[in-house]
């Protein structure tokens, strides 16, 4: 049922209400990717036994479910509405869920790959979250929705990795698969909780039809400000993805149990999450370009630490510093992107971002395992630098000509 905010004087009620609901979701449906990606590279090294390269692919497969997902999760919530698109991203989360079990209690690495490529589908659907977030309320309070919604976060990276850490073994002695079947409950969880979501009724065949579809797609990419939030959106999250999928493998080739590597991608999930209590009123008082800048920054500091030696310590305060410097960046980024579109125009253009930045994220994290297996956890690090040189450089250009068109 649609509930009128001018009739009760309050334009942010509702969306103060939903915002609280998305930020619940997503820490029960966000929970299914830590698990996937804290136990991804090592599920898939156990069944691949000694060939490394292709140990990443499993997340690989999770981040092209996420991308290929991203447009027909828009275009469909843009027709059934936010609620039922949610709760149906939910069930197709637990079928990915319920076919890597399978998959692990088989024994088999393609069948893997397809529950994988299942549940990143679901997690297209989670990812539009932060967006929901954004549909109502005024302007002003549009980041700190954002930030409210990725604060649940901080609950998915205590629960998701805790999952995967007690449930890993239920089914000894196949390793990892009573993790991902416990995933799906939790992401029924959430499904639970998105039933009670409240939002404007979506549009009819007639209104879609007939009514004001805005400006063609070509025309709000080509957007100087839509580009460079996209490119550093793109940076801030394939560099995280490549570094953190790389982590886990690179923790254990140097002697540190599997317990402590996924408690350090625990550490990450927190960080990444846990400054998004304030991001967004960092965001209204300093503006979005600062705050990306010193997310950034951040990603070098984590670069940094980690070059310097293989102690545990050193992986958990690189892990930390990117999650709060992909926190700034993703952010920041994301309420740059909501700038550039209408209300008409914003599935598609928040569906073509997903499915860019995504297929980045999956590009990135095929190449983590690539690159860790034949080159090592520096170079992993070394790329860190010119990914985040190049995206300053955008957010520099777009400033001088935001100051040349005044």
């Amino acid at each position: 049922m649609a509930i009128s905010d001018a009739a009760i004087g309050d334009p942010n009620r509702l969306a103060r209400r939903n915002a609280l609901i998305l930020s619940a979701a997503q820490a029960l449906n966000g929970s299914a990717a830590p698990i996937s990606i804290a136990l991804g590279g090592l599920a898939g090294l156990y069944l691949l036994g000694v060939d490394k390269s292709w140990a990443t692919a499993p997340i690989t497969s999770y981040n092209l479910g996420v991308a290929l997902g991203a447009l027909p999760a828009a275009m469909l919530m843009r027709r059934i509405g936010r609620r039922k698109g949610f709760m149906g991203g939910s069930i197709v989360g637990m079928i990915g869920s319920l076919v890597s079990t399978w998959a692990l209690l088989i024994g088999s690495f393609p069948l893997f790959m397809l529950g994988m490529l299942f549940s990143g589908s679901g997690g297209a659907f989670t990812q539009q979250l932060r967006f929901a977030a954004a549909d109502q309320g005024e302007e002003s309070f549009k980041p700190k929705a954002i930030s409210w919604v990725l604060a649940g976060g901080i609950v998915a990276a205590v629960l998701g990795p805790q999952t995967a850490t007690y449930f890993k073994d239920m089914f000894a002695p196949i390793q990892f698969a009573g993790a991902y079947f416990a995933g799906t409950f939790l992401l029924f969880a959430g499904m639970l909780v998105l039933s009670r979501l409240q939002f404007e009724a979506p549009p009819t065949k007639i209104d879609v039809a007939d009514g004001d579809e805005g400006r063609s797609l070509a025309e709000i990419a080509l957007q100087p400000q839509f580009i460079v939030a996209l490119m550093c959106a793109v940076g801030a999250y394939a560099l995280m993805s490549f570094v953190m999928t790389a982590a886990p493998l690179a923790m254990v080739s140097h002697g540190i149990s599997h317990d402590n590597a996924i408690l350090g991608i625990q550490w990450h999930v927190l960080a990444m999450f846990g400054p998004s209590f304030f991001t967004g009123n960092l965001i209204a008082r300093f503006g979005t370009g600062r705050i990306i800048v010193i997310g950034f920054l951040l990603l070098i500091a984590g670069a940094v630490v980690a070059l310097y030696g293989f102690e545990l310590w050193r992986f958990w305060v690189s892990l930390v510093l990117l999650g709060v410097g992909w926190n700034f960046g993703f952010i920041g980024a994301t309420a740059m992107l909501t700038e550039t579109y209408s209300e008409a125009e914003r599935n598609k253009a928040q569906g073509l971002n997903d499915f860019l930045l995504f297929g980045s994220v999956a590009f990135a994290s095929l190449m983590a395992g690539q690159t860790l297996n034949n080159f090592g956890w520096a170079l992993i690090n070394w790329v860190v630098f010119p990914v985040v040189a190049i995206c300053l450089f955008a957010l520099l250009w777009l400033r001088l000509k935001s100051q040349i068109n005044r």
